[in-house]
């Protein structure tokens, strides 16, 4: 499956209705990752490839999308993204984690297998 860009309508389907809920309640059936950028960031697009691989490494375990900081400025204002790239890190039934900057794939994978599939 391909990376999905959200849109405000539909990480509010698919992620977090912030409209309805005050506290966090995640609505996808398996542990994302979010990926904030917009086009002019170089680090951004230094990740954008390894993001792609991880999809297909990880597809039906974990659901990776984008959201433009530039076009979803409202989405980028709820989590109080300062810096780009973030990744949000949203497992099932935790809080999700922020990670901030261009991360290499050793630690991409690393975070999603102790924060998202839990293979500690």
């Amino acid at each position: 499956m391909a990376i999905e860009h959200l849109t405000k309508e539909t990480f509010l389907e698919k992620v977090f209705n912030f409209e309805k809920n005050q506290e966090w309640k995640y609505e996808g059936s398996i542990p994302c990752i979010i990926d904030f950028y917009a086009d002019w960031c170089g680090p951004c697009k230094m990740v954008a490839p390894i993001l792609e691989e991880l999809s297909k490494e990880y597809e039906g375990k974990i659901n990776v999308y984008k959201i433009d900081t530039e076009a979803e400025q409202e989405l980028a204002g709820a989590f109080g993204i300062r810096s780009i790239p973030s990744m949000l890190f949203v497992p099932m039934n935790e809080q999700p984690q922020m990670a901030v900057g261009a991360l290499p794939k050793d630690s991409l994978k690393k975070a999603i297998g102790d924060v998202l599939l839990k293979m500690n």
